[in-house]
């Protein structure tokens, strides 16, 4: 792809570089426009996740090998976005390809039970401290309903409480409070890293409230890690009052073999995690004490049901024992999480180097820009400069030949080469270089 351009006259405001970007955008690639178009006579808005939607229109995909990915226009992009941390492995890692499709040559419906669930299973009661017993779903926001539901059962209270800014799955997000897709629970709010109010919340609904749902750190909500303060004031507050605690690691539990958990030394009584645990393939899974997990155990009176077809699919489970078992452990996970933390350093540095009002917040290999100076410690409503820098940053990055989340998040996987971070760098620092009058000054 072509370098960034210099900037000329007619750019040099804010409005006026992203329409030019957006221009240019459009302009390279009509297929991604035409395949647009198309969608949105058959599915309001043109796609069917909102998450990959963005005007003028979204790029349409058409294949992925390792780090690397090919949109319709036939342009190259090194892939540092991994599918929202879902695609660890990246796009063609042969051992997870070759456990599913061996898997399914021996056929994809079973209607029963299988040794591969079993083993599966194991591992990951093996590797989490929390988890004593485990069930599987088909996604990450299932496996929060159900944690949820056994919380909630286990307790006979009805209320949960979750941070302001978080985000559970589809049908639990909490950017700006309720919103009208969420589940209809009896819902209170907390602040995030706020440890003094988190405790009180939690007092006030005293034997009301069923669970604290949190992510040790806030993926959508703008890669924002959790103080080891606050996480161990949930634990203890949940521990007086009999509230569960839950953690939310469909996307930290990559930061270390047991999860963000046991890198920050605390303990939920519930975890909850998501598709990369199966090399990316569609799966969720909840699990935790096995008191509070024995409310499904059908060999008693009154068990919870749990549904779902393809919960125990045969290629997600065969897949999520190479996964887990063969390939993401020990040494592997530990040099993931440092080079996150070596580029996001990087990163940083040249945004103080530049002088401008960016910053990359995050852990290990999850990491988000924001365009303003100071600590952040908790979820805030951008304002509308700050979405047109958020925006010309993620076109600029496009046209230099990366693709990250519109929202500026990164999540590295595996395959990720060490010039492809560098690469990565340097589009940055050109950013910086061309862009610096448009940004804002630090400070």
């Amino acid at each position: 792809m072509a370098p960034l351009d210099r900037p000329s006259p007619q750019n040099s405001n804010l409005e006026g570089a992203l329409l030019e970007a957006r221009a240019a955008y459009a302009a390279a690639r009509p297929q991604s426009a035409a395949l647009h178009e198309a969608a949105r006579r058959v599915m309001p808005g043109g796609n069917t996740r909102t998450v990959l939607f963005w005007s003028p229109f979204p790029i349409s995909m058409a294949r992925g090998e390792g780090a690397m990915l090919w949109d319709a226009d036939g342009h190259a992009y090194t892939d540092m976005l991994g599918e929202y941390t879902a695609g660890l492995f990246g796009h063609s890692e042969k051992r997870i390809l070759d456990a599913a499709r061996a898997a399914m040559d021996a056929g994809i419906n079973l209607a029963g039970a299988g040794a591969r669930e079993v083993r599966f299973a194991e591992l990951v009661c093996a590797r989490f401290p929390s988890i004593d017993r485990v069930r599987f779903t088909n996604s990450g926001t299932e496996a929060n309903i159900m944690a949820l539901s056994a919380a909630r059962a286990f307790t006979r209270r009805a209320e949960i409480m979750v941070a302001k800014g978080g985000y559970h799955g589809g049908v639990m997000t909490f950017a700006y409070g309720q919103n009208p897709v969420n589940l209809p629970v009896p819902t209170r709010f907390m602040t995030y890293n706020d440890a003094d109010g988190a405790i009180a919340a939690i007092r006030q609904a005293g034997d009301k409230l069923a669970a604290v749902l949190v992510e040790p750190m806030l993926g959508s909500g703008g890669c924002i890690p959790a103080s080891r303060e606050f996480l161990a004031a949930l634990r203890a507050t949940c521990t007086e009052t009999g509230a569960v605690l839950i953690f939310d690691e469909v996307m930290t539990s990559r930061h270390a073999e047991g999860g963000l958990q046991q890198r920050l030394g605390v303990t939920p009584d519930m975890t909850t995690l998501g598709k990369y645990i199966a090399g990316g393939m569609n799966i969720g899974a909840f699990g935790g004490k096995a008191e509070i997990m024995d409310v499904f155990d059908a060999h008693r009176p009154g068990a919870l049901p749990h549904a779902g077809t393809f919960n125990n699919n045969v290629w997600s489970m065969a897949a999520g024992c190479v996964a887990l078992g063969e390939m993401f452990r020990g040494e592997v996970v530990e040099a993931l999480f440092q080079r996150g933390e070596s580029l996001r350093g990087s990163l940083n540095a040249a945004c103080a180097q530049a002088g401008v009002a960016m910053q990359f917040t995050g852990a290990g290999s999850m990491m988000t820009a924001h365009f303003r100076t100071g600590p952040i410690t908790t979820p805030y409503a951008p304002t509308p400069e700050e979405e047109q820098r958020r925006e010309l940053f993620f076109l600029n990055m496009l046209e230099a030949g990366f693709y990250l989340a519109r929202r500026g998040m990164v999540a590295l996987s595996l395959p990720l080469a060490p010039s492809d971070l560098d690469g990565f760098g340097a589009a940055l620092r050109e950013f910086l270089t061309l862009r610096a009058p448009l940004l804002g000054r630090a400070g």
